[in-house]
């Protein structure tokens, strides 16, 4: 049965501080590099912002953690942070998770795979390999994740706003 009422001292393991604590912050060094502030005051340099769920709920559930990828502090919702520390977040990890929205497929090869892809994304054309349709996956109901050979990642936020020729040639690998 679960008990609401535990608090952090009640668990078995050290929770990290939120990012909302008071005497927590985030800045830029020089080379601009994250550093994070703890509640006791000591720095931690060339901290990395990692999201737990970065497609589907971006704004949720992320960790400020250290080289090694330990935990320093914890935040469940990025609207709840002083806005500069939130812009530096978002910035740093738009930075880091660099992904393609398509808003249209223009052609995909028929026949033997890998499979060439040519689309329209939110940052101008391109074409890539697909090496199997296992690298096509859904995600949720309406959103969709193609991986081409290199491990580049391209998103389709929600097929129903494809066009109807996009979405045809999509069917075949949902």
């Amino acid at each position: 049965m679960s008990n609401d009422n535990t608090n952090a001292a009640d668990l078995p393991f050290d929770v990290p501080p939120s990012l909302t604590s008071p005497n927590v912050d985030l800045s830029r060094d020089t080379w601009g590099q994250l550093v994070f502030t703890d509640a006791a005051g000591r720095r931690h340099d060339n901290v990395v912002p990692i999201c737990a769920f970065p497609i589907t709920d971006p704004k949720h559930y992320l960790s400020i953690c250290d080289g090694r990828g330990a935990e320093l502090a914890v935040c469940d919702d990025l609207t709840q942070l002083p806005e500069h520390v939130r812009e530096l977040i978002e910035d740093e990890l738009a930075r880091r998770d660099f992904i393609p929205e398509i808003e249209r497929i223009v052609r995909i090869s028929s026949g033997l795979t890998p499979t060439e892809w040519t689309v329209e994304t939110d940052r101008g054309p391109t074409t890539f390999l697909v090496e199997s349709e296992e690298h096509v996956r859904r995600l949720g109901r309406q959103q969709a994740t193609i991986t081409d050979t290199h491990g580049m990642r391209y998103l389709i936020r929600d097929v129903r706003l494809l066009d109807n020729a996009s979405r045809r040639l999509l069917e075949r690998f949902l």
